[in-house]
């Protein structure tokens, strides 16, 4: 069961005019003692196209076979089945090829030196890719600019906060002129802050630079802020190709508001207030919780409602987990 409301234009084109072309790839493995060795479909046949300059979410739950994807896509595992082209090449055959024109960012993995300022890291890198010592001055300094992040290469990557380590990540990823990044995770373990600021950046390199971004991420609102469209995996199948903002409009309809109160005397007048906004449940009595569906109340109209009536102390719109919005994909089949 595939949905698909995205356009199949980029598919049905072919490689030639693809950032990646997939074509009934599979990856499976074999596990377990060797009397009782069983297989593994990790990928079962995926089918998609990425056009160039495209936004794409590449989600699912652990276990989806998403990161066994991306590491066929970049030439680290050789599929068991079906074919793949990125950039116009074969990753597992034309690795070295590929890495000139990819970059590469993931999560839990670093491409700096700890107890290096990322500058020096920076130049390392560039010569391993074969720059001239003038090109990674003026790449180096063209990213700092974009990233912000002058003030942190000179900064031993020891020292900088898990958001400032990111930034510079990026850059090491961004250095070679990539026409393609892909992401594993980028926002894992970062605060708020660092995450709006991050993908601020990705959706940045993507219009300034047109680099083609392949994003996997367990926070939905990743998805939201960084993509225009997602490709939802489950089991190494895809369950669910679209657009965003098909997505958003289908599945991306409930928000979760958690109101702090300042005075726990206006707990009865803020439920009140919210009532015929949405679903209420009380947390305490000093936290309301409110369910909201967006197609008919306006987070807007609800944060101007409580914000105009009563003190708050703290306020948070959080996302439905991505583990959610799966399970709605396969109660509504196209």
């Amino acid at each position: 069961m595939v949905q698909r409301s995205f356009s199949t234009a980029a598919f049905s084109s072919g490689a030639s005019s693809s950032a990646i072309h997939v074509d009934g790839l599979s990856r499976s493995f074999d596990t377990g003692p060797r009397r009782r060795r069983t297989t593994i479909d990790a990928v079962r046949s995926i089918s998609f196209d990425v056009a160039p300059g495209e936004r794409l979410a590449f989600i699912g739950p652990n276990g989806a076979g998403k990161s066994t994807s991306i590491k066929m896509l970049t030439g680290i595992l050789i599929p068991t089945g079906g074919t793949a082209s990125v950039l116009g090449l074969e990753p597992w055959t034309e690795r070295r090829a590929l890495t000139r024109r990819i970059g590469t960012l993931f999560g839990q993995r670093s491409q700096l030196w700890a107890e290096l300022a990322p500058r020096a890291s920076l130049r390392m890198l560039g010569a391993i890719h074969g720059m001239s010592d003038d090109l990674i001055d003026r790449r180096v300094g063209e990213l700092a600019e974009l990233l912000g992040a002058d003030e942190l290469l000179d900064q031993p990557v020891r020292s900088q906060s898990l958001g400032q380590r990111m930034r510079c990540e990026l850059a090491a990823a961004m250095l070679h002129e990539p026409e393609l990044v892909f992401l594993d995770e980028p926002t894992i373990g970062l605060d708020l802050l660092a995450k709006q600021r991050f993908r601020d950046l990705l959706v940045r390199l993507n219009t300034e630079l047109g680099t083609t971004v392949f994003l996997t991420s367990h926070d939905v609102a990743d998805i939201e802020h960084v993509a225009d469209r997602a490709i939802v995996v489950n089991h190494g199948e895809i369950i669910h190709d679209s657009s965003v903002a098909a997505m958003r409009t289908a599945f991306l309809t409930t928000k979760r508001v958690d109101i702090g109160l300042e005075n726990r005397d206006d707990h009865d007048r803020l439920v009140a207030l919210v009532a015929p906004l949405g679903a209420v449940t009380t947390m305490s009595a000093a936290t309301v919780r409110v369910d909201v569906d967006t197609t008919a109340t306006p987070i807007a109209r609800l944060v101007d409602t409580v914000m105009s009536n009563v003190r708050i102390a703290d306020l948070s719109v959080i996302d439905p987990p991505l583990e959610q919005i799966i399970g709605e994909i396969y109660e509504h089949p196209a």
